[in-house]
C-alpha cells in the first residue's frame, strides 16, 4: 500500500538524516532566556522546511514567549482534516559532562541519532514533514486536509498555547488531533495512546534565621533549615508508596478490570530494572508496574538544594532550602485542587522554626479518550501494516498539556501515535532516537492518513 510514497522516502533517507541533524543542532531550549534566539531560530527553520514541503499558509506566530508556527493543505474538498501537534523547543543539556558527544552536534551511532531533541520531539515533529513531502512529491496531493501547529513552549508547559487557541478557533479547526510525542511499549511494539497523565508543579522555599548560622556557636539552639525541609517532605509519603496528602486521591478515576489485566501483562519488572539500573522497583502498592506508571497518581521530589555545596565542608546551619515538586495526575483529578491539598498540607506539617512559600509551575489537566474511535482504529491499521503486529492500546505516564487544551476547547478527539522509546534518555545526557522508528514510523503515518479518510 502507497509503495511509491515509501519508495520516495527510502531514495531521499540520507538527505533528511542530513537535514534532522540541521534541525537538531539549534539550540532552542525554551526554559532558559539566553536562547530566545536560538528559539526563534528553529521556529524560522521549521516555517521554511514546512514550506519547502508543500504547505500553504506558512506562518511563525508570535505569542507572549516563543511562536507557533503554522502551515496547511486544504484542498481536499470534503474530506476530513487533520491537526498535527508538535514541538520544537527542547530541556536543558545538564549535567553536560555526562554526554558522550555534544549535545548539539547530532551523532549517528548503532542506528540511532543522538542529541538533544532527537526523540522528544523534533525527531518525531520532522517526520511529519517529511510524509507530506513524500505524498505529496508523488501523488501531488494529500488524501485529507491537513494542518500544522507547532509550538515552542511544550517543555515549560505551554503557557501560551491556551490562549493561542482561544484566539485561533477557525485557524486550528479539524476533525482529528494526531500527535507524536509519545512513545511506543517497547522496540518492535507500536502503540496507540488513549490517555496521558497530567502536572502540577510546585517548589517550596523554606526560610530560617537571616543567615547562614556557625553550626558551633547555633547548633541545637536553632531550627536547621535542611532538617526542617526533610521532615516535611517526609511526611508526603508512607512505606507502602502511597501519597499521604489529605484528599489525594479522592478523584482519582478507577482502572477498568480490563486495563488491570492489560498492564499486568505489560508489567517486565525484570527488563525495566535491568533498563534503569536498580535491584529493586518500587511505588504504590496494590498495582502493578505499568498501572503504577500509566493510570495512577504520584508525587515526586524532583530536587533538593541548600546551605553549602562546595569543595570540603563549611560548618553552617544554613538560612535558605528549597524543594521542587512534581505531581503526575490522572482522570478525574484537577491540577489547581493538587496544587491547594499540597499548600494546605505544608501548612499544617510544617516544623517550628521555619516559614514556608510556594511557588507554582507547569499545570497539565489529565487526558482519555475512547479507544475505539473510528481515529484510534486507523492508526492501529497503520502501526500493524507498518510493524508486522497488532499494536497496544496503552496510556502513557508522561503529560502532553495541550493535548487536553486541543480536546476541551475544539472538541477534537486526539490520536497519539508516538515512536519514542523509554530507553531514549530524553530529559536526560545522551537522547537518542531509533532509526528503524524513524523509518517504520513514517510508513504508518502514510498509512494513517489513507485509512483516515475511509475511517471518517
Amino acid at each position: 500500500m502507497n509503495e511509491d510514497i515509501k519508495q520516495y522516502l527510502k531514495a531521499h533517507r540520507e538527505p533528511q538524516l542530513n537535514q534532522l541533524k540541521n534541525f537538531l543542532s539549534l539550540e532552542s531550549i525554551s526554559s532558559l532566556s539566553e536562547h530566545k534566539d536560538d528559539v526563534k531560530k528553529t521556529a524560522d527553520w521549521v516555517a521554511d522546511e514546512l514550506k519547502a514541503a508543500g504547505l500553504e499558509h506558512v506562518k511563525v506566530m508570535e505569542t507572549e514567549k516563543h511562536p507557533v508556527v503554522y502551515g496547511d493543505w486544504l484542498k481536499a474538498d470534503g474530506k476530513p482534516t487533520v491537526l498535527i501537534y508538535g514541538h520544537y523547543d527542547v530541556q536543558p543539556v545538564d549535567p553536560i559532562e555526562l554526554w558522550e558527544t555534544p549535545p548539539f552536534e547530532p551523532d549517528i551511532r548503532d542506528d540511532k541519532i543522538f542529541a538533544r531533541g532527537a526523540s522528544d520531539d523534533k525527531g518525531q515533529v520532522f517526520m511529519h514533514i517529511k510524509v507530506i513531502e513524500a505524498i505529496l512529491k508523488t501523488k501531488g496531493e494529500l488524501p485529507v486536509n491537513v494542518k500544522f501547529c507547532i509550538e515552542g513552549e511544550e517543555e515549560i508547559g505551554s503557557p501560551s498555547l491556551d490562549p493561542f487557541v482561544d484566539d485561533h478557533h477557525d485557524l486550528l479547526k479539524a476533525d482529528v488531533l494526531l500527535v507524536s510525542d509519545t512513545t511506543m511499549v517497547e522496540r518492535g511494539m507500536p502503540s496507540v495512546c488513549y490517555g496521558l497523565r497530567g502536572l502540577c508543579g510546585l517548589q517550596i522555599d523554606l526560610k530560617g534565621p537571616k543567615g547562614d548560622l556557625h553550626s558551633g556557636l547555633y547548633g541545637g539552639a536553632v531550627q536547621n533549615t535542611i532538617h526542617a525541609l526533610v521532615e516535611l517532605l517526609g511526611t508526603m509519603h508512607n512505606n507502602n508508596g502511597q501519597v499521604t496528602v489529605d484528599g489525594f486521591y479522592d478523584n482519582v478515576r478507577p482502572l477498568t478490570k480490563e486495563e488491570i489485566a492489560t498492564y499486568e501483562s505489560l508489567s517486565h519488572d525484570d527488563k525495566m530494572k535491568k533498563q534503569v539500573g536498580v535491584k529493586e522497583l518500587y511505588g504504590e502498592e496494590g498495582f502493578s508496574t505499568i498501572a503504577r506508571i500509566w493510570g495512577r497518581p504520584t508525587l515526586e521530589i524532583n530536587g533538593i538544594y541548600g546551605g553549602f555545596q562546595g569543595e570540603g565542608i563549611k560548618t553552617v546551619i544554613p538560612s535558605l532550602a528549597h524543594a521542587k515538586i512534581s505531581c503526575r495526575i490522572v482522570p478525574d483529578q484537577k491540577p489547581d485542587e493538587i496544587a491547594e491539598l499540597l499548600q494546605k498540607h505544608i501548612a499544617e506539617h510544617l516544623p517550628v522554626g521555619v516559614t514556608a512559600e510556594t511557588t507554582l509551575f507547569d499545570q497539565a489537566k489529565p487526558f482519555i479518550t475512547p479507544y475505539d474511535h473510528p481515529a484510534i482504529e486507523a492508526a492501529g491499521i497503520a502501526l500493524k501494516e507498518a510493524y508486522g503486529v497488532a499494536p497496544t492500546y496503552s496510556r502513557m505516564g508522561g503529560s502532553v498539556p495541550i493535548v487536553e487544551t486541543f480536546n476541551t476547547k475544539l472538541g477534537l478527539p486526539a490520536v497519539l501515535m508516538g515512536f519514542g522509546l523509554n530507553e531514549e534518555n530524553f530529559h536526560a545526557p545522551n537522547e537518542h532516537f531509533h532509526l528503524e522508528n524513524f523509518d517504520k514510523g513514517m510508513e504508518a503515518l502514510i498509512d494513517f492518513l489513507y485509512e483516515l479518510d475511509k475511517k471518517l
